[in-house]
C-alpha cells in the first residue's frame, strides 16, 4: 500500500508542482502565498499529523534544519510566516521544466566543488536577506536516514557570520516515514518540528558549534521519546 501511496504523490507532485510553477510566474508578488496553500493541501494529502514544540522566531533571518525528505520543505512553506530563500544545488535548478521551482521564487542555488560557488551564495543571501526575506539550509549538505545529524558544511557558519545573522534552528522528527522517495513509499503518520532558541551569529564566538551540538542533542533525544 505505502508503495501504491508513494506513486500516486510522485504523480500528483508532478502536476501540482507544474501548475504551482506557471501561478508563481503568472503572480509573482505572490509567490509565497502560492507556495503556501501548496504546501497546506500537500499536507492534507499525504495525511500529516503535525505536532509543533517552541515557536517560530519572527526576527530570525536564517534558519538551519536536518534533513530527510523534501517533506522537510513543504512543512516550513506550510508552517514559515516569513518567505523562505532555500539554498539548494544547481542541479536541481537546471532539471527541465522543475527547475522553475527554485527559479521562479528566486531561490538560492549553488554548485558544490565549485571555486565560484561561494561568492554566488554570498552575493545571492545578501540580495534576499535585503528584500525581507530569511534563508533556510540544511547544514549537513545532504538528506540523512533521520537517526543522526552528520557533520554541518561551513556555509551556513560563513552567510551567517558575514551578514551577523539571527539564527534559528530547528529539528525534524518522522518526515522520512512519511515520504522515501528513495524507496517510493509514502504513509500519512506524524511529524514533530522542535524549534530551538534563536543565536546572533557573532564572529570570534562558538555559536556555529553549539547549535550543531545542541540539534545533535535535541535529535537524540526526541528520538528516545519518539521510538518509546
Amino acid at each position: 500500500m505505502a508503495k501504491i501511496r508513494g506513486i500516486w504523490t510522485l504523480v500528483q507532485m508532478v502536476i501540482t508542482v507544474s501548475f504551482v510553477i506557471i501561478l508563481m510566474y503568472i503572480f509573482r508578488t505572490n509567490t509565497k502565498k502560492i507556495r503556501t496553500l501548496w504546501a497546506s493541501l500537500q499536507l492534507k494529502l499525504m495525511g500529516i499529523d503535525l505536532t509543533i514544540q517552541g515557536k517560530e522566531d519572527p526576527e530570525a533571518q536564517m534558519l538551519m534544519l536536518n534533513h530527510q525528505s523534501i517533506v522537510d520543505i513543504i512543512l516550513f512553506e506550510y508552517l514559515s510566516t516569513k518567505d523562505l530563500a532555500w539554498i539548494a544545488k544547481q542541479e536541481i535548478g537546471n532539471l527541465p521544466w522543475f527547475g522553475h521551482i527554485l527559479k521562479a521564487p528566486k531561490m538560492i542555488m549553488v554548485q558544490r566543488e565549485s571555486k565560484s560557488s561561494l561568492v554566488t551564495l554570498l552575493k545571492e543571501s545578501k540580495d534576499r536577506i535585503e528584500n525581507g526575506r530569511a534563508i533556510a539550509i540544511f547544514p549537513e549538505g545532504t538528506r540523512t536516514d533521520g537517526t543522526r545529524l552528520r557533520k554541518f558544511k561551513v556555509g551556513a557558519k560563513i552567510i551567517a557570520q558575514k551578514f551577523n545573522l539571527k539564527v534559528q534552528p530547528a529539528i525534524i522528527i518522522g518526515s522520512l516515514n512519511i515520504w522515501d522517495s528513495k524507496k517510493m513509499t509514502q504513509n500519512s503518520g506524524k511529524v514533530k518540528i522542535i524549534y530551538l532558541d534563536s543565536v546572533i551569529a557573532e564572529k570570534n564566538t562558538d555559536w556555529f558549534e553549539q547549535i550543531e551540538e545542541n540539534m545533535k542533542k535535541t535529535l537524540k533525544e526526541e528520538l528516545e521519546k519518539w521510538n518509546n
